[in-house]
């Protein structure tokens, strides 16, 4: 089953973003082929990070909204909010 992960980093924790990547995207590697599409949103001027967009599959609600706690992103007090959510590929080719 595929999730939607959507995280809104906290104002003014840009340096905290940058810190803390190596350890995020290890994560995100680690998570193998079940790992989709991942990357940050950005402020209006298209390069500024203000927040991730993470598409994976995983077998429940419960376990994906697990496994997101487990960001490194989140345990360094990044986000200001994370929200988890099953999601189906309808169009595209993106995946």
């Amino acid at each position: 089953m595929l999730f939607i992960a959507h995280c809104l980093d906290k104002d003014d924790h840009l340096q905290v973003r940058l810190d803390n990547r190596p350890d995020h995207l290890e994560f995100l590697k680690a998570k193998g082929d079940a790992l989709k599409i991942a990357g940050p949103t950005t402020l209006a001027d298209g390069e500024t990070p203000n927040g991730s967009l993470i598409i994976f599959e995983d077998n429940s609600l419960d376990a994906a909204k697990a496994w997101i706690s487990k960001d490194p992103y989140g345990d360094a007090g990044l986000f200001q909010r994370v929200e988890v959510q099953p999601w189906k590929h309808a169009i595209g080719n993106g995946l």
